[in-house]
């Protein structure tokens, strides 16, 4: 008798429809985190998936760029209220976008600069351009939450 074959069944996700309610865990979280937005700027989509999956789970919106110049039309775009930033990317580098950004908006978005550079002067100078934090990778997600929690409340 010839062995079985076995077929993967793969789940479609239930989507939830506009006035569906909300699991009580997930009000909370959206109720926490006031229905804020913030705009992940990176080329890299490990961390992005990582950084998105855990400010989704605490309510936050989030919105995607893969360089800088999408990072820029979307801070322009949609206004968020806070900006993730990684320093290399394609296109544009982040200090680019934090320059354009502290030029060119009369109220300064919060922004949190992430990096794999181990060098003082990069992080002196994200600092004079007027950051509000600067994490090293690789970094615990708890220290990104902390820092969006912070600058958000």
């Amino acid at each position: 008798m010839p062995p079985q074959k076995r077929t993967k069944k793969i789940a479609k996700p239930v989507e939830p429809s506009d006035d569906s309610p909300l699991p009580a865990s997930s009000a909370a979280a959206v109720a926490a985190a006031g229905g804020k937005r913030v705009l992940l700027v990176d080329d890299d989509q490990e961390i992005v998936e990582s950084m998105k999956t855990v400010l989704e789970s605490k309510g936050y919106e989030i919105l995607v760029a893969r360089d800088g110049n999408q990072g820029l039309v979307l801070a322009e775009q949609e206004n968020p209220d806070l900006v993730v930033l990684d320093m290399m990317m394609p296109k544009r580098s982040g200090f680019l976008v934090l320059e354009r950004l502290r030029r060119s908006r009369p109220v300064p978005l919060r922004v949190i600069m992430i990096t794999a550079n181990e060098g003082s002067r990069h992080k002196a100078y994200a600092e004079m351009l007027g950051v509000d934090d600067y994490i090293r990778k690789p970094f615990a997600m708890d220290r990104l939450l902390d820092s969006v929690q912070r600058l958000l409340s």
